[in-house]
């Protein structure tokens, strides 16, 4: 595989990119400080991004000017468009072994949240926020977020829904004392 340094300003990113990466620019910003360019961004040979994309935004948050990338030469158009969509798509197929990964993380001294890591297991989180009430009041109330491992729930039914059908096997793995505790936390915060 080649791999060339390429002014940022050259390359494009893809218009119709599927994916909603502006939450995870910061993380992956915080990794290429700490760890540099361990892969390079995969453009077409028109200098569109195929993957890469929250690497590039990154990259121009930290006013990087030039970065690696593999130019994927002599894959016809609709290959690259499934590589695009196959390459964000095989990464979430995977699961975490979290015994494994609580093992790993209490052997590294770095701070981990700074790439999407939490402390434990279940964190809830409280924000203040001006979204309107039922009433239509537009006061401040509490949101509630809670990390169970890497998954956020929001207070959206829905989101605790789309866990539990995406994700049988990881809630089998949780560890039900913190999550227990994210959720007494959770409900006191509500009643205080």
């Amino acid at each position: 595989m080649d791999v060339v340094t390429m002014p940022i300003g050259n390359i494009r990113p893809y218009a119709r990119n599927p994916r909603k990466n502006d939450t995870a620019v910061d993380a992956v910003a915080a990794s290429l400080t700490e760890f540099g360019w361990r892969n390079p961004i995969v453009v077409d040979e028109n200098n569109v991004i195929v993957c890469g994309h929250t690497r590039w935004k990154a990259a121009k948050k930290l006013g990087m000017v030039e970065i690696p990338v593999h130019v994927a030469r002599g894959l016809s158009a609709e290959k690259i468009a499934a590589l695009r969509l196959a390459d964000n798509k095989t990464g979430e197929l995977a699961e975490w072994d979290f015994e494994k990964l609580d093992l790993e993380l209490a052997d590294i001294d770095l701070d981990m949240s700074e790439f999407g890591f939490s402390d434990s297991a279940c964190d809830v989180v409280f924000d203040e926020n001006s979204a309107p009430s039922e009433s239509g009041s537009h006061a401040p109330q509490k949101s509630i977020s809670f990390w169970i491992y890497d998954y956020k729930f929001s207070d959206s039914r829905d989101s605790v829904y789309e866990f539990i059908s995406n994700n049988r096997s990881r809630i089998e793995a949780l560890d039900t004392e913190k999550l227990v505790d994210a959720i007494i936390g959770a409900v006191n915060a509500i009643l205080d």
